[in-house]
């Protein structure tokens, strides 16, 4: 089965002082023996906002750990993170949730697992679960 990976585990990856560097390295190994790793587009994006990151590094690094970028997001990606996304802003507007805001990005990663039938490894436990109960989780 193919793994989408999360951007917050490719950063605890990364970060050798995150408590959770060497659980996302298992966890990373376990889905590789699996099958096959991917990131989409938007994790790409992310990953770049890490310091002392460039697109040269990140590049090298999905090069050197066989991680291939899914570019295309096609329109059913789309419509489910955007659904996914009105959903959350209209129960956060009801519930007056002070909680941190999630970003039109973490949807779209979301939706791009669930619409491809992938698994998606994770360190997040709130999102998900919520908004594509469908999708098939592996946490760190």
């Amino acid at each position: 089965m193919t793994t989408a990976i999360d951007t917050n585990v490719l950063i605890a990856l990364w970060d050798t002082d995150d408590s959770l560097n060497h659980a996302a390295q298992r966890s990373l190994d376990e889905a590789h023996s699996r099958g096959a790793l991917v990131i989409s587009a938007p994790v790409f994006a992310e990953l770049l906002a890490f310091p002392a990151r460039n697109a040269a590094f990140v590049d090298a690094f999905l090069n050197d750990t066989g991680i291939t970028v899914e570019w295309n997001l096609d329109e059913g990606i789309w419509r489910l993170a955007a659904e996914a996304f009105q959903k959350y802003a209209s129960r956060r507007r009801k519930q007056g949730d002070g909680g941190p805001r999630r970003i039109l990005a973490d949807f779209l990663i979301g939706a791009h697992a669930q619409k491809r039938s992938y698994r998606l490894l994770t360190l997040d436990e709130g999102l998900y679960p919520t908004a594509f109960p469908r999708l098939v989780l592996t946490r760190v």
